[in-house]
This record gives C-alpha cells, sequence and structure tokens, in this order.
C-alpha cells in the first residue's frame, strides 16, 4: 500500500492535525509523541514536520517541537505581512503549475534581485541565486520592469545604464531597446531569448499597485523545453498571478 504521505487530502488532514497537537500542548513535544498520538508513520511524520519547520509553522530545539512564528504571522492583518512573504505562495503555484523555476525579482537602482525563487525539479534546470544582482536589460523581470515604468525614467535609464552583453543575443541597444520596451507595453508580457543565458527563455510580468511597482514575476525555462504552446501557457499563468497579488 502506498505510503499515506502520497495522499494530498490525507497529508493536509495530517498537517493540520500535527499543528493542532503541537499547539494544544503547550509545551514542546517529541516526534515520538506525536507519532503515538496521531497514528502517523515515522517515514511521513519526519517528511511532514520538516516542512512545516521550513515553512515556519512549527520551531525545532534539539528533538522537540514547538509552535513557530509563522503561526502567528497568519492572524495578522495584510499589513503585516512583508512583500516576500505575500509572494512566496503565488511564486510556489508558478513553479509547481510549471515545473520550471519561478521568482519574483524587485528593482534595485538599475538593476534587480530575486526577493523569491523556486526551483524546477527537472534535472535540466535553471536556479537563480538569491541576492545575486542583474542588470534591468538580462532578465525577463528586469525588462517587464523597465516597461512599466515612465518614458522620462526609461530614459533616464538609458542614459544612466551600462548594458553589457551576457551572451551573443543581449539587447544592449538603446533604439534596439526602446523597440522590445513599447512591444511589451502592448502585451504586458518581457521576454528574454537566450539574452543571458544561452539555452534558457525568459518570460516576465510586473506588477504595480496603486501606482506604486513592486517588482516582477519570471519563469525561466530550457529552450528545450520551450515552445509556443508552454510560451503560451506561462504567460498566461503570469498574467493570472499578478492578478491575484494586486486584488490581494
Amino acid at each position: 500500500m502506498a505510503d499515506a504521505a502520497s495522499s494530498p487530502v490525507k497529508s493536509a488532514t495530517r498537517t493540520l492535525d500535527i499543528i493542532e497537537y503541537v499547539v494544544a500542548r503547550d509545551r514542546p513535544v517529541v516526534a515520538q509523541e506525536i507519532a503515538a498520538a496521531l497514528v502517523i508513520p515515522v517515514s511521513s511524520l519526519s517528511y511532514l514536520l520538516n516542512t512545516l519547520i521550513d515553512r515556519g509553522y512549527l520551531a525545532r530545539a534539539g528533538r522537540r517541537y514547538t509552535a513557530g512564528p509563522g503561526l502567528a504571522r497568519l492572524q495578522a492583518r495584510a499589513h503585516g505581512f512583508s512583500l516576500a512573504e505575500r509572494v512566496a505562495p503565488l511564486v510556489r503555484s508558478l513553479r509547481v503549475q510549471l515545473n520550471e523555476t519561478a521568482s519574483f525579482f524587485v528593482r534595485i537602482g538599475w538593476e534587480v534581485e530575486a526577493l523569491v525563487t523556486e526551483t524546477s525539479e527537472h534535472a535540466l534546470r535553471y536556479a537563480v541565486q538569491m541576492g545575486t544582482r542583474t542588470p534591468l536589460h538580462g532578465f525577463a523581470a528586469g525588462k517587464a520592469i523597465l516597461a512599466a515604468l515612465p518614458q522620462a525614467e526609461f530614459e533616464t535609464y538609458l542614459s544612466e545604464s551600462e548594458r553589457r552583453a551576457f551572451s551573443p543575443a543581449t539587447i544592449t541597444d538603446a533604439d534596439a531597446l526602446r523597440a522590445e520596451i513599447a512591444a511589451i507595453r502592448q502585451t504586458g508580457i518581457a521576454r528574454t531569448r537566450e539574452e543571458h543565458t544561452p539555452g534558457i527563455q525568459g518570460i516576465g510580468c510586473a506588477v504595480s499597485i496603486d501606482g506604486e511597482l513592486l517588482g516582477a514575476f519570471s519563469v525561466a525555462i530550457p529552450s528545450v523545453r520551450f515552445d509556443a504552446e508552454v510560451e503560451r501557457h506561462a504567460a498566461e499563468l503570469l498574467k493570472r498571478t499578478v492578478a491575484l497579488l494586486e486584488a490581494a
């Protein structure tokens, strides 16, 4: 019989049971106590406990588990959540739906930095390095952000930025980049075609709320898995994800 952890519904129920049990004890508890009380196989329990710790809903000190800070955040008002906390579930959902690397980037001057990223589970994949800054013209998210800027600020960017070529396909010429940004403004979707990393296609979409540019979602897809249908599906999911964040 398959392990119970393979059943999404049963896993969800057991996850909630674990949280409720640990919170109700109001004291640190060991895994063996949780397993015995909730009749959960140790192999399943270990996976669920690690997931809850990674998400901050439980905390571990040695062999003992307590309620984590993530539970308190769930009770906070919307403005109590950081931008990273607000976009993380949406980035995770993008990655799950596409099984491609998904990220949310914020603008830092004339560069972008990954605030949240989820890496594809494919063996052939592109990994985004957290904390590394990349010039705006190099990533699809950066192009999406450029397209969301007022024209005057975009022209300032063109006059101030140093746009180096990451690959033979990188767009660095001012007039060519103007044409690219104009096209992005028409569709709302930005593209990089192996312009930062050979063999990688990027698709991005910016997010603005009440006139404030927050950043951009993007996905990175190896060219060997990229075709017109993949592009259409990814663009649709990006637009839907942006709408969800804007509505929230």
